[in-house]
């Protein structure tokens, strides 16, 4: 899921850039003090869950949490999956300092998607009825990712469409896990501390 440095055509990186700019800056913004933890912990959760790489074919598959931390943290997923993001391609030189606005969107764009259109779902109801609706956010979220990824794929030359199609292809069963683990994740928090998904959902 990590586009590497010089994949992409030059406007869609510096595009990238002015977008992953202005999605941290108005996700700093909305992040309060009560949040940061949440955030750090977030932040902690994408690193490693997508250090761990599954090959398939010549790519390879991880999970991201990018749903859940949308789901939690709503603009302020940008700054804290930002902070994931540089740590992992300082220190293991996944994707690139050059793509780093363009992965940065790619994975934090569909988190705040997520949050839009599931939040409040998700606050309404009985933790089991926020639970479906956030499986099917922490799904979206990753199907919402490989299209993002797809497009920058795509705007940067037609010899990138076959592996546009294969980054799709190839998370659709990363989908079906993550929306478990989201569905399971957002259960939890609804019973132990259901004020998280209020406060995003109506902020």
């Amino acid at each position: 899921m990590h586009i590497v440095d010089g994949a992409l055509a030059n406007p869609v990186v510096i595009g990238g850039a002015v977008a992953a700019a202005g999605g941290i800056a108005i996700g700093l913004k909305s992040l309060d003090l009560d949040r940061i933890p949440t955030a750090g912990v977030l932040a902690a959760s994408f690193f490693v869950a997508s250090l761990i790489h599954v090959p398939i074919g010549p790519s390879s598959v991880h999970l991201i949490l990018n749903g859940l931390a949308g789901l939690l943290l709503g603009w302020a997923a940008f700054p804290a999956l930002f902070v994931g993001l540089l740590l992992q391609t300082v220190f293991f030189g996944f994707g690139g300092l050059t793509v780093l606005g363009v992965n940065t969107v790619n994975i934090a764009l569909p988190a705040v998607l997520t949050w839009m259109l599931f939040g409040r779902l998700i606050a309404r109801g009985s933790p089991v009825q926020g639970a479906i609706w956030g499986g099917i956010g922490g799904a979206f979220s990753i199907a919402a990712t490989t299209g993002f990824v797809a497009v920058s794929l795509a705007l940067s030359g037609d010899a990138f469409l076959p592996a546009a199609k294969l980054v799709f292809f190839a998370h659709i069963p990363v989908m079906a896990i993550e929306a478990v683990l989201t569905g399971f994740a957002v259960l939890l928090a609804r019973k132990v501390k259901p004020e998280l998904f209020i406060k995003v959902a109506t902020s």
